[in-house]
């Protein structure tokens, strides 16, 4: 899988995590956003120069003619709403798998969002070799930013036994709790993919195979996830909200496939030049056609786009839908 450019995305500064781990003034200047992961060959395009998201702080004029009062006002009010999302790991239980030709214990993570109840919390599953590849893929990148954090090791014996199950349980706890304290660390892809990409692959191989009901269930519980994790970057879900899209309307709820188009255009807002689009403005307008819902203002967007970037045109949402997570 190719990678992608990474088009700009509106970014807060966070308030320090206290941990062992060397922080977030000892990281070097992490990526903003994510690359998608997007076909063979088939990068994103960037935001188009001088383009601001209108929701956020840039969204102020240089020639704004506030006083003083209501310019503190303004950036109070915009702190506030640029909080970031905080989440927790626990590891909740394991337990041990046995295959034909091998054996190994299966943890189970919840991640939820601090400071309120969580309704959506995710549920996902991990082999410690999973954060084994975690640890190595994150030393090529950020060797000296988890240089104190501290990865539970094998053992040359014991490592079945209840007791040791358990101990190594609460250090992988420990261990994502310590990776996610350091800014870098939680927007990279390493650890977006580690907690996200076997459900999204599993997902889209279902969506490719026509398994619309099964890869929908997948994606209605980790595009939670990935959302809030991808917080600083809005555009990355949107992959993955239009799977949901085409998921709803190939079984025939258009309802449902217009709701989660309309999360997905929010997602692209000031992203005219996003591959995902004009095909995503394409396929709302027939979605508002068949609901009865006015539909001129879409269609207005459809054509203007289509007229400032008319070498975007070619696939449909679901053609491109279906190439994602192909490695």
């Amino acid at each position: 899988m190719a990678s992608a450019e990474r088009p700009g995305c509106p970014a807060w500064v966070e308030p320090m995590t206290q941990s062992t781990a060397r922080t977030e003034h000892d990281a070097p200047a992490a990526s903003q956003d994510l690359p998608h992961p997007g076909p063979e060959g088939h990068q994103a395009t960037a935001m188009p120069k001088g383009a601001v998201l209108p929701d956020g702080p840039s969204s102020l004029s240089s020639n704004s003619n506030m006083t003083t009062r209501e310019l503190q006002e303004y950036w109070r009010s915009e702190k506030g709403r640029w909080k970031p999302i905080k989440l927790l790991f626990e590891i909740v239980s394991a337990r041990i798998e046995q295959r034909r030709i091998s054996k190994f214990v299966m943890y189970q993570i919840v991640v939820i969002q601090t400071g309120s109840f969580d309704s959506n919390k995710a549920v996902l599953e991990r082999r410690y070799s999973d954060f084994e590849k975690l640890q190595k893929s994150l030393l090529k990148t950020y060797r000296e930013e988890i240089e104190d954090v501290v990865f539970p090791g094998k053992r040359l014996t014991g490592n079945f036994s209840e007791e040791m199950i358990d101990e190594r349980r609460l250090a992988l706890r420990e261990y994502l709790r310590l990776l996610y304290a350091i800014r870098a660390v939680r927007r990279s892809r390493e650890l977006l993919d580690f907690l996200t990409r076997p459900e999204l692959r599993e997902a889209f191989g279902c969506l490719r195979a026509g398994q619309y009901a099964r890869a929908l269930d997948t994606l209605l519980r980790v595009v939670p996830l990935l959302e809030r994790l991808t917080a600083h970057c809005p555009a990355a879900p949107v992959p993955a909200l239009c799977a949901v899209l085409v998921c709803h309307r190939d079984l025939e709820r258009p309802a449902e496939a217009f709701a989660a188009g309309e999360r997905a255009l929010r997602c692209l807002q000031a992203r005219e030049s996003h591959r995902y689009y004009l095909p995503l403005l394409e396929a709302m307008v027939h979605l508002a056609y068949s609901l009865g819902k006015d539909f001129a203002a879409l269609q207005g967007r459809l054509e203007e786009s289509q007229a400032r970037w008319p070498s975007h045109r070619g696939f449909s949402l679901k053609e491109l839908t279906v190439r994602e997570y192909l490695s």
